[in-house]
């Protein structure tokens, strides 16, 4: 008996089942042998390009900072976007350690003013306040990732924007990723997760 995985072009969708496989447009894994992990009837570009299509497709079904932001507008209300940017860099850090991955998929900028979002900051662009995010989906985070932000935002939600900003440049991750680049430059430099998981991990409790 083997283990197939399939993917369906037209659904977008990937199954895994078993049974006897179809050479032609599927990936073959015996699992009961260890001599080959792929059948060899099969064009390896052609498993390749499937595979790439799965990770796309996973990328673009996961939960996004518009997501996050969308839940975090809707529990707080109207704030400005400085503070939205602060909050989900937290919640994103908070994630890491508590639930040991990230909550969105988009990378975390350390700018003059302390870590941002570039995708949210173009959606924000040219405004102070903000109270929704329409092109975001609260609905599609899990129990866990809505407990994780309630409890962000039960820390840092009734802080100021400038609290926050104070607060981010006196944390390694953004003081390390900022090392020789002027003040007065914007930068563009990414904070690593790795760097954010170590040092919010290595924080002592709350009081």
């Amino acid at each position: 008996m083997r283990i197939i995985i399939d993917y369906d072009n037209d659904s977008d969708v990937l199954y895994m089942g078993f049974g006897e496989p179809e050479p032609s447009h599927t990936e073959l894994i015996n699992d009961t042998s260890s001599e080959s992990l792929i059948d060899s009837s099969i064009d390896t570009s052609i498993w390749i390009q499937e595979s790439e299509r799965v990770k796309q497709y996973q990328y673009d079904h996961s939960v996004s900072v518009f997501d996050v932001c969308s839940y975090i507008l809707k529990k707080l209300g109207k704030i400005t976007t400085m503070k939205l940017q602060k909050l989900a860099y937290y919640c994103q850090a908070w994630s890491l350690v508590w639930d040991e991955e990230p909550l969105f998929k988009e990378e975390i900028e350390a700018w003059r003013n302390g870590p941002v979002i570039r995708e949210l900051f173009y959606f924000h662009r040219g405004r102070f306040f903000i109270d929704s995010i329409p092109i975001g989906n609260p609905d599609i985070l899990s129990n866990e990732q809505k407990e994780t932000i309630d409890a962000v935002l039960d820390y840092y939600g009734n802080k100021s924007a400038q609290w926050l900003i104070d607060l981010s440049h006196m944390e390694e991750p953004w003081q390390k990723t900022r090392e020789g680049v002027s003040f007065d430059e914007i930068g563009n430099r990414i904070i690593n997760l790795d760097l954010i998981a170590e040092y919010y991990s290595s924080l002592p409790p709350a009081s």
